[in-house]
């Protein structure tokens, strides 16, 4: 997990348009019939939000934006800041003002602090597996459309760095990228041509003759793809430092000591985004 006190929260200007679709999308064309029929509206209530798994908490902001554009007059405070670890039954929030409001912004609140949560405690439990070694564990672009600074962000909570935001931060020669263009060395070669000084230039391989023509033609970082433990530490060995030593395919915290320990700079884990469970965090009624 990250530390709390240095973890930087997104301006809310990057997070209202997401909060926003998600409210209109759940708001409809009526708003909220039920809430809005048994619900007197001058009522008020305090409410907790409330681990119920052992995790990485993230998104709070998210949580909070929720409620406050439902509602400005619904005050959230936390308790346990994105970052912290948490346990089942521990407050991580109180939320109190007008009921309606906040049963209205309930789910889209938890569906943001639930998801991102459970994208911290994922990468936390690789950073874990891993500790002690210099490896270092980062997201990928297998994000969720839309979703892809705030699971970035949650990445970082969880103790996770971040790979590339998107097509324009550096180069990542690919597979299907070698295959059209006819090579590793044109490839790299032609981006190197196109692409300023400051642009990193990163190639994916999955043999060891590749890696041998990334090493002869040149590179920042180098994608080791689906290998073992054992290939790993020969790439490792192979590239000797001179560029950057990526991991990935399939990692896991049981698999990630291993392949740690075969040297890596860095382990790469796309299911932290595209398919991590969520954490389960509830909200219960405390006061009316």
């Amino acid at each position: 997990m990250s530390d709390p006190s240095i973890l930087s929260p997104l301006p809310r200007v990057m997070l209202e348009p997401l909060v926003r679709a998600a409210l209109l999308e759940d708001l409809g064309r009526a708003g909220d019939i039920t809430t809005d029929a048994i619900i007197p509206s001058g009522m008020r209530t305090q409410v907790a939000l409330v681990a119920r798994q052992n995790g990485v908490v993230a998104g709070l902001d998210l949580a909070a934006l929720a409620f406050a554009l439902i509602d400005p007059a619904i005050v959230m405070e936390t308790e346990a800041p994105d970052g912290s670890p948490v346990r089942p039954g521990q407050v991580l929030a109180r939320v109190s003002g007008p009921a309606r409001g906040i049963l209205t912004a309930e789910r889209t609140a938890l569906n943001f602090l639930c998801h991102l949560s459970g994208v911290a405690t994922g990468t936390a439990s690789i950073v874990t597996a891993i500790a002690g070694s210099k490896a270092r564990v980062v997201c990928t672009r297998k994000t969720m459309p839309g979703l892809r600074a705030v699971q970035k962000y949650a990445v970082r909570a969880g103790g996770g760095s971040n790979h590339r935001f998107g097509l324009d931060d550096a180069v990542l020669i690919k597979d299907n990228h070698i295959a059209v263009a006819g090579g590793i060395t044109p490839a790299v070669k032609r981006a190197r041509a196109a692409t300023g000084h400051m642009v990193k230039i990163e190639v994916e391989v999955d043999t060891m003759s590749q890696l041998e023509e990334v090493m002869r033609v040149g590179a920042d970082a180098v994608l080791l793809d689906n290998m073992g433990p054992e290939m790993l530490r020969e790439a490792v060995g192979m590239i000797g430092g001179r560029a950057i030593a990526e991991a990935s395919g399939r990692i896991n915290p049981q698999t990630a000591p291993a392949i740690a320990q075969a040297g890596v700079d860095l382990i790469s884990v796309g299911w932290l985004t595209h398919s991590v469970a969520v954490l389960d965090i509830g909200m219960d009624y405390e006061a009316g």
